[in-house]
C-alpha cells in the first residue's frame, strides 16, 4: 500500500505545484498590465499632456461648435480645434459617431480648457464606474467579498478610461435600469437614455425589451425613455435645428458605414464572404435579435431581467453590427454574476488572463499599428463562453436577486 501511495502523492505534488506555478504567472502578468494602464491613467490625470490624443477630443470639440451653435459635424471646424488640442498630424478629423442626442452632454466641456475637461471628464468616467460596481455589489446582496471591485480591472474599463470613452456612461444606464425597473419604473426609463448613447450595442436587448413592455405592461419604462430622448433632442434642437441632417451627412462622408476596418466579428463576416455586401454586416445582429426574442419568449412567464438579461446583454455586444473593445465595458454585470457564483479558481484565472492578454495588446500598439484591434476580436466570444461555462460549473443557478426587496 504505501509503495503504490508514494507514487500518487509525488502526483499530486506535482500538479498542485505546477498549478501554483501557472496561478503565480497568470497573477504576475495581470499584475504587470494592470500596472501599466493604471500609470496611464495616473499620468493622463496629472498632466493632462494626452488629452488631445485620446478619443475625449472629439467630445471636447464637438462641444465647441454645439455650444457656439455652429455645425458639430463640420469637418474642417472640428480638425482645426482638434488640431490646436494636441491630435497628431497622422489622424484626420475625428468625429463624434454617437446619435445627436448625446450632444448636450459635450455642452459643459465648451467652458474649459481641454485640459481641465480631460481631468474632469476622466474623473466623472471614474465616478460612474464606481457607482456602477456599488450597484451591483448592492443587487448582489451586499457579499463580504470585495470581488465587485474586480470591475475597476476589467480591460475595457480601463480602455473607457484610457481613451475617455462614454460605453462607461452606458453601462451606468444599464445598471440603473437593472436596479430601478421593479420599483421606480419610471426612472428605470430615464435611465435607458445613458443606454442610448451607444444603441447599436443593445439591438438584441432592445427587441427583448420592447417585447417585454408590452407583454407586462410596463409602459412607465417606454415613457420614461420617451421623456428622456425627447427632451434631449428638444435641447439639440434649440442650438442647432439641422443636427440630424449635419449627422447623416457626416456618417456618409466618413465611412463607418463600409470602409473603416472596426474590430468586430460581424464587419470580419462582411470582409470574408463579401466587402461590398454591407448587409451582411447586420445578418448576425438580426438572427441574435430572433434568438433572443424566443430566448425571451420561452421564459416570458418567470422573466427576470436581473437573472435573464445577462445572456441578452452578452449576446447583444458580440452581435453588434459595429463595436470596439471598449465597448465590452457593457458585460460587467453578467461576468460579475459569473465571479460571484463559481468556486472554480480556473474559471477565474482564465478570465484574469484573458484582461491581461488585452491590456497587454494595448502596449503592442506602440510597436505594431493596430494590434489593440486585430488582436482582441476573440474578446467578445470569450466573455459569451466564459459565461456559458460559470453558469454551468456555478454552486447556484442564478436566483440571486429578489426583485421585490428593491421596492422599499
Amino acid at each position: 500500500m504505501s509503495v503504490i501511495a508514494q507514487p500518487l502523492t509525488q502526483n499530486k505534488s506535482l500538479r498542485t505545484g505546477l498549478r501554483t506555478l501557472v496561478e503565480v504567472s497568470i497573477t504576475g502578468v495581470c499584475c504587470v498590465a494592470f500596472g501599466l494602464t493604471v500609470l496611464f491613467v495616473l499620468v493622463t490625470l496629472i498632466t493632462g499632456k494626452t488629452a488631445g490624443t485620446r478619443d475625449f477630443v472629439v467630445y471636447w470639440a464637438t462641444g465647441q461648435q454645439f455650444a457656439h451653435h455652429a455645425n458639430p459635424y463640420d469637418s474642417s471646424a472640428v480638425l482645426d480645434i482638434e488640431r490646436h488640442a494636441g491630435l497628431p498630424a497622422r489622424y484626420g478629423a475625428m468625429y463624434m459617431r454617437n446619435l445627436p442626442w448625446t450632444l448636450p452632454l459635450t455642452y459643459p466641456l465648451a467652458f474649459f480648457s481641454v485640459r481641465t475637461a480631460s481631468l474632469l471628464w476622466t474623473l466623472m468616467l471614474l465616478a460612474c464606474l464606481g457607482v456602477s460596481m456599488r450597484l451591483l455589489w448592492w443587487m448582489h446582496g451586499r457579499p463580504r467579498n470585495r470581488l465587485h471591485l474586480l470591475g475597476f480591472a476589467f480591460a475595457p474599463a480601463l480602455l473607457c478610461i484610457m481613451f475617455g470613452q462614454t460605453s462607461i456612461l452606458a453601462l451606468l444606464g444599464l445598471v440603473l435600469f437593472l436596479r430601478l425597473h421593479a420599483a421606480r419604473p419610471f426612472m428605470a426609463g430615464v435611465s435607458l437614455w445613458l443606454c442610448a448613447l451607444k444603441p447599436h450595442l443593445f439591438l438584441p436587448f432592445a427587441v427583448v425589451l420592447l417585447t417585454w413592455i408590452v407583454i407586462s405592461r410596463s409602459y412607465r419604462i417606454l415613457a420614461g425613455a420617451v421623456v428622456a430622448l425627447a427632451a434631449s433632442c428638444a435641447v439639440v434642437y434649440l442650438f442647432d435645428p439641422m443636427a440630424w441632417a449635419q449627422y447623416a451627412q457626416m456618417m456618409r462622408a466618413s465611412g463607418v458605414a463600409g470602409s473603416e476596418f472596426i474590430p468586430c466579428l460581424n464587419l470580419v463576416l462582411r470582409l470574408w464572404l463579401n466587402p461590398n455586401a454591407l448587409w451582411l454586416q447586420y445578418l448576425p445582429t438580426t438572427l441574435a435579435c430572433l434568438w433572443m426574442l424566443g430566448y425571451y419568449w420561452s421564459r416570458r412567464t418567470t422573466w427576470s431581467w436581473l437573472e435573464h438579461g445577462n445572456l441578452v446583454m452578452l449576446v447583444s455586444v458580440l452581435a453588434a453590427p459595429y463595436a470596439w473593445p471598449f465597448d465590452q465595458v457593457m458585460v460587467i454585470p453578467a461576468l460579475l454574476t459569473g465571479l460571484y457564483h463559481i468556486r472554480s479558481r480556473n474559471l477565474l484565472a482564465a478570465i484574469a488572463l484573458a484582461n491581461a492578454c488585452i491590456e497587454i495588446a494595448v502596449y503592442l500598439e506602440i510597436r505594431f499599428p493596430s494590434a489593440m484591434y486585430f488582436w482582441t476580436l476573440w474578446a467578445a466570444p470569450a466573455w459569451l463562453a466564459w459565461y456559458l461555462l460559470a453558469d454551468h460549473f456555478s454552486a447556484k443557478t442564478f436566483p440571486m436577486y429578489q426583485e421585490e426587496s428593491f421596492a422599499h
